[in-house]
């Protein structure tokens, strides 16, 4: 195995510069700090630590006073740097001599008129310090960005110091074409570039890259990107823990390159592993280094390439990992960048040591799932509730999602009540409890009934007679409306909507509103709630009172005709009574004989009873009486004929006494006298003749 070292490999002369003054600051009496990681390299970071030198983000550095506050190489705004001044720290300026110089170009070309455009990633450190040397800096990350920059006259454009100089180019090039005077300076580190040369020049020369370098360092992924160009081979390691043996004993020349932040002794320490190391050690290291790894282990490995459908992990094997677009959980698969980086520690579900290309079938997705059946199994044991998703229906119940896994709701356990219709569920939200569970059998049934008893109970007790509440027209019947009060329902009877009449339900109520009802009468026992809407309003009798007065004339509808009088409906809900008497100031035997149901009347109102609610009404009111003509009494005076009347009576009485017997004429003269008396004030003519 031959290894060979690129040049210009580690520090580049801004990094050296900032640890060499971190270094200096660290034996000084007052407390040190580094403004953010010095540079992007976790190990370097830890030596500082090591001797005292910690690391303080922005926030916390303005609470800082009388210290030593380093500035890390990436650079910092100007306006941060005063004000730490003021709070009487001592400010150790380590920012890059480089970007140093492009802040005092851009400031000078923004005072010149041109419009400043940064090439850059906008959350990266030297980017957000180097944006604030200017007042309305355009930061651009792509060539897509850049095709939305256009008509711009003067345009000054700069470069991240660690970008690759094709990509800078491309950029560059697309605002060249849509913008005039279009100036644009290469401010990529001078070591940053003959860094990338290096790396591109050994790339094409060796079996495999070893890239070192902090997985968060922005240079060192730009090698890396350059390295997996020109060859096949590219392994990314932050120190000689992540050197992956297994995989170097089949390559006969190595190259090795390393970022600018990368320390000396860490490129030393892994060269001089793989140069100490002879065939014999090197495959004795190889095997103890190999994790014994079978299908359906859960294996942590580190991810080492994100594609945009699969991701490679290095899980310490002979063979390197793959996880499949397919193998990946919902969220993951909508778009791996997002999820994956290199260098990302990852658990993984080993399907199979072979995919049949030599890379060991990987999955991210099952691990999710088997994690998820031990908290359910858990919840189980634990008799917990857990939550899911309503997903489909068929005869025999509902079909759930429950943390990603797929689960059974008998129609017997949805809810303590028949349920007929299960469609209505489907895409509903669910507290559930697990009655069965068989990982196996992949089997999962579950239980919304008892958990719905429980929340009927505190419902119940919630509730009260009287009480006016907020509930959602759930059905809709001939005789009613089902009205969803929480998990309840109650019965709206059609009779209780309105104070008018109300055919059908239908017509005045739809599914789905939200309507206000009062509790009319409640039965835990028979689960039945009697609910009215009409009591919420007022009566139609009680408003046409407060409006209407005996004596007014109103209109109103003829709406049922009976032998003693017809029913008028004055007002929405309001009725009144024509007695047969007020029709007309004729003698009207029937009401029907006068009226017809529909007809429109004038009425003039008689009486109102508030208490009875009854109105008495009059047609005939409203019409002058007739007059009647004289006609020549044929009566008697009435004193006369009681007279004559009493005289007949006492004659009689005396006549009936003196006989002992009581034949056929005493009856007859009985029926005689009650006629007499009947007739007494009709002349008729004397009869001479005796009884």
């Amino acid at each position: 195995m031959k290894v060979i070292v690129a040049e210009n490999s580690g520090f580049c002369g801004g990094v050296r510069r900032s640890v060499e003054l971190a270094n200096n600051e660290s034996n000084k009496e007052n407390k040190s700090y580094t403004l953010g990681p010095l540079v992007h390299n976790p190990t370097q970071v830890k030596m500082l630590e090591d001797k005292g030198v910690e690391v303080i983000d922005e926030n916390k550095v303005r609470e800082i006073s009388n210290a030593n506050i380093i500035i890390r190489s990436h650079g910092i705004s100007q306006k941060l740097k005063d004000e730490l001044k003021k709070n009487s720290n001592n400010v150790v300026d380590a920012t890059c001599p480089v970007l140093i110089n492009i802040y005092k170009k851009i400031k000078r070309k923004e005072d010149d008129g041109y419009q400043i455009v940064i090439v850059g990633d906008k959350e990266h450190p030297e980017i957000k310090a180097m944006a604030s040397y200017v007042n309305n800096g355009i930061i651009v990350k792509d060539e897509t960005e850049a095709k939305n920059i256009t008509n711009i006259s003067k345009l000054y454009v700069v470069s991240q110091t660690t970008n690759r100089i094709d990509f800078f180019e491309n950029i560059a090039h697309e605002l060249e074409k849509t913008n005039d005077d279009v100036v644009i300076e290469n401010t990529i580190c001078n070591a940053t570039r003959l860094r990338q040369e290096a790396c591109l020049s050994l790339s094409k020369k060796v079996d495999c890259m070893i890239v070192i370098g902090g997985f968060n360092s922005s240079n060192t992924n730009k090698l890396y990107q350059i390295a997996q160009k020109y060859c096949k081979n590219v392994l990314r390691i932050e120190t000689v823990k992540d050197l992956p043996l297994q995989k170097l004993s089949k390559f006969n020349i190595i190259g090795v390159i390393a970022g600018a932040s990368t320390p000396d002794s860490v490129i030393e320490e892994v060269v001089n592993r793989m140069d100490d190391l002879t065939n014999e050690e090197l495959m004795n290291s190889i095997d103890d280094s190999m994790k014994k790894i079978y299908p359906r282990d859960v294996v942590t490995g580190t991810i080492i390439d994100v594609k945009d459908d699969e991701v490679f992990v290095d899980i310490q094997y002979r063979a390197d990992g793959i996880v499949k677009l397919d193998e990946m959980t919902e969220e993951e698969r909508e778009n791996p960048k997002n999820h994956f980086e290199v260098g990302q520690e990852v658990e993984v579900y080993v399907i199979k040591l072979d995919d049949g290309e030599g890379n060991v079938a990987l999955s991210t997705r099952r691990v999710e799932g088997m994690k998820n059946w031990k908290a359910l199994r858990d919840a189980y044991e634990n008799k917990e509730t857990v939550k899911g998703d309503v997903v489909g229906s068929n005869k025999g119940g509902l079909t759930v999602k429950v943390m990603g896994i797929n689960g059974f709701v008998p129609a017997s356990q949805i809810a303590p009540y028949f349920v007929k219709n299960f469609k209505k569920f489907v895409g509903e939200h669910w507290d559930l409890k697990i009655i069965s569970i068989d990982e196996r059998k992949n089997r999962l049934v579950l239980s919304r009934k008892d958990i719905v008893e429980e929340k009927l109970d505190e419902q119940w007790d919630e509730l009260e007679e009287g009480q006016v509440i907020t509930g959602k027209v759930a059905r809709l019947t001939d005789f009613g409306a089902f009205i969803e009060i929480g998990s309840l329902d109650g019965l709206l009877h059609v009779s209780d909507i309105a104070w008018t009449r109300v055919e059908y339900p239908r017509d005045v109520l739809n599914i789905g509103d939200d309507i206000e009802v009062k509790i009319l009468k409640l039965n835990k026992e028979k689960n039945r709630i009697s609910l009215g809407r009409k009591q919420l309003l007022e009566k139609p009798f009680t408003e046409f009172v407060n409006t209407h007065e005996v004596g007014d004339v109103i209109t109103g509808k003829v709406v049922n005709l009976l032998d003693f009088g017809a029913f008028v409906e004055v007002q929405d809900g309001v009725e009144g009574l024509i007695h047969v008497s007020e029709i007309s100031w004729d003698h009207v035997e029937k009401p029907s004989d006068e009226l017809n149901v529909g007809d429109e009347v004038e009425v003039k109102i008689l009486s109102i009873d508030p208490e009875e609610e009854k109105i008495g009404l009059s047609i005939k009111a409203l019409k002058e009486a007739p007059e009647r003509s004289e006609r020549k009494p044929r009566r008697r005076d009435n004193n006369d004929n009681k007279n004559r009347f009493n005289a007949k009576a006492k004659r009689k009485s005396a006549q009936k006494e003196s006989s002992d017997d009581f034949g056929d004429n005493d009856l007859n003269n009985n029926i005689g006298f009650a006629i007499e008396e009947m007739l007494s004030g009709i002349e008729i003519d004397e009869e001479s003749s005796d009884e």
